[in-house]
């Protein structure tokens, strides 16, 4: 897999807790703050938010039946428009 080096800031504390993390499990900077950010980019892709807003094209197998064992049971008051909502942005 292809590298890229980044530069970014962080605040000197979150370093120095970092570095202190690094040395007492013998591992290193780079891979504490990889480790965190796949950690982090995991738990935002299963954010439902997320799901629905990424224009995310593949859903689970699971999800798939979820959703057509929930559209198979609506019934004609289930899709029965009860109100609206103006969601433009400045209304």
């Amino acid at each position: 897999m292809a590298t890229k080096a980044v530069n970014f800031r962080l605040e000197d504390s979150l370093i120095a807790e970092a570095r202190t993390v690094a040395r007492v499990y013998n591992i290193s900077l780079t891979d504490i703050i990889k480790e965190s950010l796949a950690e982090y980019l995991s738990r935002k892709r299963n954010d439902p938010f997320y799901r629905l807003t990424a224009n995310i094209e593949e859903v689970t197998d699971d999800e798939n039946e979820e959703l057509v064992n929930a559209i198979e049971t609506l019934t004609a008051d289930d899709l029965q428009i009860v109100r609206t909502e103006d969601m433009s942005v400045g209304k």
